[in-house]
């Protein structure tokens, strides 16, 4: 019997070679990219596996389809009272907002 560990390890290393499919392919074929990130999530899903921190941010949380800066994604800085990034999925509109910490 294979364990758990061994699993989650061979699913972990699928899911990174999806995501670099799709970043590879995401302009060509958008479809086939978005069909590679849903693999991917699938994968996790079903070994209880997080998507890896570098591609997290790659799937919309409002629609779980796959976007990329400058293409599905907008991504701008807000300066002002609190600095963040804003992303915004130009298929759902979902907005995420994450905060730039200040280096003193």
């Amino acid at each position: 019997m294979v364990r758990k560990a061994t699993i989650r390890r061979i699913a972990r290393e699928r899911m990174e070679i999806l995501f670099e499919k799709a970043i590879k392919i995401h302009e060509k074929e958008p479809e086939l990219a978005m069909r590679y990130v849903q693999i991917a999530r699938r994968i996790g899903m079903k070994a209880r596996v997080r998507i890896p921190r570098k591609y997290r941010r790659l799937v919309c949380r409002g629609c779980k389809q796959f976007v990329y800066p400058g293409c599905t994604l907008r991504v701008r800085v807000k300066p002002g009272g609190q600095p963040h990034i804003t992303y915004t999925c130009l298929r759902c509109g979902h907005i995420t907002r994450i905060p730039i910490k200040k280096t003193d």
